[in-house]
């Protein structure tokens, strides 16, 4: 009889554990395992990193948050903000000091993608966007926060005082434009040199789509000398030298000034960004009131009709693969993505095909310029073994800083590409 009995607590026992083993699944391509059981205690802390250190002090990530705990029960989020985050991201993977929640690194190759990222399933991408943007070998690592375009965000109220009646659309047009500003005392443009992430737009971005050919980035691979001054990159490199040699731009450029800045383009003591759409709802919560605020195609050249504009992915945002709360790390990535409602606060275009694209006043005005626009594609890995051996920082604003502080800009370019030249020797 006791023998019976005890037969029988052990089938009970493992029963119960083989029913509790089965709640940590991803069911119909979607994470369904990071929920806490009922009345269950134990809390599970979820570490977020990222860019958006402005959303983590206004109070913006811990109302996400909340949401997300209160339909996830037990579950706690807390945040790390880097200020700097494409050079401090790239310190934290090689330390696996990377929380459980981050934005993936935008230089970091495909075939590394494996080795600090687990994959997410495939049925959180249905109908979305660049889904296949951070994949490798049919894995996909990362889905984007948003998407954006780039242009000029300007204060309508700026425009006004200074006597500009009418948009600029050539580049000759935009200059007299910001003569125009200066005399008024205004602060035409904020290049916002000295947060050093702002001056990837006069590179890889602006260069990315100026051309119209959305392979212009990936084919550097095939070139020993990409950088030349009567090419693309000479082009975007003199418009913003210009710019600055004109008094165009903000004082005191060393400093970083990206947060004093959205208050001055919001007041309009400053006129001008040259940024994504995505900065538009940043200037309106410094105080500007959306009418106030306008956007347009950035006038790169003095063609006379006709103008490429990008259209890009924002961050991409993953799951650790060094993470003890991988499902649960899983569905904040959907949650944020899809369920927060970040896309529409901050101002990005839906990353969901199946929305529209925005409800900012600011995108109709920029679409009634009839863009073409670039879809971006992924930099292959080839294009960023090459940067990586030739010790350049893709897309983190450091090596722009140097070439528009250089008195001799083909010279430079011309050591730029004696080290590329050298990288392409090392990569196969």
């Amino acid at each position: 009889m006791q023998k019976t009995v005890w037969m029988m607590v052990l089938v009970l026992a493992v029963s119960w554990a083989l029913t509790g083993c089965s709640g940590a699944e991803v069911e119909n391509g979607n994470a369904t395992g990071g929920k806490l059981a009922a009345g269950e205690n134990r809390t599970e802390t979820l570490t977020v990193l990222t860019n958006r250190v402005d959303l983590i002090e206004n109070g913006t990530m811990r109302h996400y948050a909340e949401r997300f705990e209160r339909e996830h029960p037990g579950a706690k989020v807390e945040f790390q903000g880097l200020s700097n985050y494409t050079s401090d991201i790239m310190v934290r993977l090689s330390t696996r000091n990377m929380g459980d929640v981050l934005l993936l690194p935008a230089n970091l190759m495909a075939q590394d993608l494996p080795q600090y990222f687990e994959p997410l399933p495939d049925g959180m991408f249905d109908s979305i966007r660049f889904k296949d943007y951070k994949s490798y070998e049919g894995a996909r690592y990362g889905m984007a926060t948003g998407a954006a375009t780039i242009g000029v965000v300007y204060n309508k109220r700026a425009f006004e005082k200074a006597g500009i009646r009418e948009l600029p659309t050539t580049l000759t047009a935009f200059y007299a434009a910001c003569e125009k500003l200066k005399k008024a005392g205004i602060t035409p443009v904020y290049i916002n040199y000295g947060a050093q992430w702002p001056m990837k737009l006069w590179g890889e971005e602006l260069v990315g789509f100026m051309t119209g050919d959305n392979t212009y980035l990936n084919a550097m691979a095939d070139s020993d000398d990409p950088w030349q001054v009567d090419n693309a990159w000479g082009q975007s490199m003199n418009i913003v030298k210009t710019l600055i040699d004109k008094g165009y731009t903000e004082s005191g450029l060393i400093a970083n000034q990206w947060e004093i800045s959205k208050k001055k383009i919001a007041s309009g003591d400053a006129a001008i960004y040259f940024n994504g759409n995505w900065v538009i709802q940043q200037v309106l919560n410094a105080g500007a009131r959306s009418e106030d605020i306008g956007f347009f195609p950035f006038p790169y050249d003095d063609a006379a009709a006709g103008r490429f504009a990008p259209l890009v992915p924002d961050w991409f945002i993953g799951v650790s693969k060094f993470s003890s709360k991988k499902e649960l790390a899983k569905e904040w990535v959907q949650f944020f993505v899809k369920q927060s409602g970040y896309v529409g606060d901050e101002g990005y275009l839906s990353v969901n095909e199946n929305e529209k694209m925005s409800t900012l006043p600011q995108m109709s005005q920029f679409l009634s310029f009839s863009p073409t626009f670039v879809e971006s594609k992924p930099p292959s890995d080839r294009f960023l073994q090459i940067a990586e051996k030739a010790n350049i920082s893709l897309w983190s604003g450091e090596y722009i800083q140097e070439w528009i502080a250089s008195t001799d800009l083909q010279q430079t370019f011309e050591q730029y590409n004696a080290r590329w030249r050298e990288a392409r020797l090392l990569v196969k």
